[in-house]
């Protein structure tokens, strides 16, 4: 499989943060090390991540949980697939500052292993943003019929006010930005003061930097420790907060 430059720097990056790791355990680097040569060792169905987006989106919401995923390949024998999907037509989306995002996946839920809704523009009531998507209600009614089992359904910062319009948060543990805490609670969602809220197939998370720590916990559960750690090594960052789970 060839890869493109920036992937033959990620995976160099990889290995060699793999071979540290391995190197204070006193191991070899084992499984992690070939990850980026063979990441459909033993048959493993791929984990398959559909991150949505739409006008008004945050980048950094976004682009996050977009690197985390993407990262964690390299760390284990299972193959990851990360793509940008929207419920609109496929096509650019124009994120919060300005980023013009070419999203070229439509609407597939019943592909994917795990959904990531970011948020964008819940300060302001005009378009673009969350509150359009409400009053739109397009993507909150494509998330309320996403719905199955195997299907995880995660969301960070005012996303989760998606999930919410969609009905999904309602009697259920959640957390969400700072400043929609209110509404969240007002809409029936079950606040907890934690970083992340696992609430099994439902995943949710903090203000904008959470996303960080929700595809890394995400990771954690679907991977493994040692892929979430191995990243956290890569993108030298420390997963901070709470974790509330079950």
């Amino acid at each position: 499989m060839s890869l493109n430059r920036r992937d033959l720097l990620r995976a160099s990056t990889a290995l060699g943060v793999t071979g540290a790791v391995a190197g204070v355990a006193g191991v070899g680097a084992g499984p992690a090390a070939s990850a980026a040569e063979s990441s459909t060792a033993g048959g493993r169905k791929p984990l398959k991540v559909h991150i949505v987006m739409f006008d008004g989106v945050e980048e950094l919401d976004f682009a996050a949980p977009y690197e985390v995923f993407s990262a964690s390949r390299f760390f284990t024998d299972r193959a990851v697939e990360v793509r940008y999907v929207t419920a609109a037509h496929p096509g650019f989306v124009r994120a919060s500052y300005g980023t013009r995002v070419r999203v070229e996946h439509g609407w597939a839920p019943d592909e994917a292993d795990i959904i990531v809704v970011p948020g964008g523009g819940y300060a302001r009531r005009e378009d673009p943003g969350v509150w359009a998507e409400i009053r739109r209600g397009t993507l909150p009614r494509a998330l309320e019929a996403a719905t199955r089992p195997g299907l995880t359904i995660s969301a960070l910062c005012t996303g989760v006010m998606l999930l919410s319009a969609a009905g999904l948060t309602r009697g259920r543990p959640c957390t969400t930005h700072h400043k929609a805490r209110p509404d969240l609670e007002r809409q029936g969602g079950v606040l907890k003061m934690a970083r992340v809220v696992d609430d099994g197939d439902l995943v949710t998370a903090g203000g904008i930097t959470s996303g960080l720590e929700l595809a890394l916990w995400l990771v954690r559960r679907e991977l493994g420790p040692d892929a979430a750690t191995s990243v956290e090594a890569m993108l030298e960052y420390e997963a901070r907060g709470t974790v509330w789970s079950r």
